[in-house]
């Protein structure tokens, strides 16, 4: 079987089968990129001058988190961020800070936080005793 290509001047020219099977499968070998070790692997994050000084907690470094709240629930750490979780207000909230770097060689700082009810209802840092 053959299909038919209809190219410049309307003349058809017969493209066989096998080809056109091996064309599709090997546009199925391509590979998606490989990070390396030390690479960038993509955008960093903001610089944390960009977010709002007026946020609860913003400049705390984790011990002062820890001080404060307890041990975290989780502590997830990537390259770049890290994200430490807290129940607050009796049980009823949940914070998670982000913290990053500000400068090179510095010990990172929350930069952001989010605050939700255990139902995972967004809720004011005020309204779960964070100020």
């Amino acid at each position: 079987m053959a299909i038919r290509n209809f190219g410049i001047g309307g003349a058809a020219a017969p493209v066989p089968l096998a080809l056109v099977l091996l064309t599709l499968a090997l546009s199925a070998c391509v590979s998606a990129p490989v990070e390396r070790p030390g690479s960038s692997g993509g955008m960093a994050p903001p610089p944390a001058v960009q977010y709002s000084r007026s946020q609860p907690l913003f400049g705390l470094e984790a011990k002062d988190l820890t001080a404060r709240f307890g041990e975290p629930r989780l502590d997830i750490r990537d390259r770049t961020v890290r994200k430490l979780q807290y129940l607050t207000a009796g049980g009823r909230c949940v914070l998670d800070a982000y913290l990053y770097a500000t400068a090179r060689g510095r010990e990172p700082t929350v930069t952001h936080i989010d605050t939700r009810l255990t139902n995972g209802q967004e809720v004011d840092p005020a309204s779960c005793g964070i100020r």
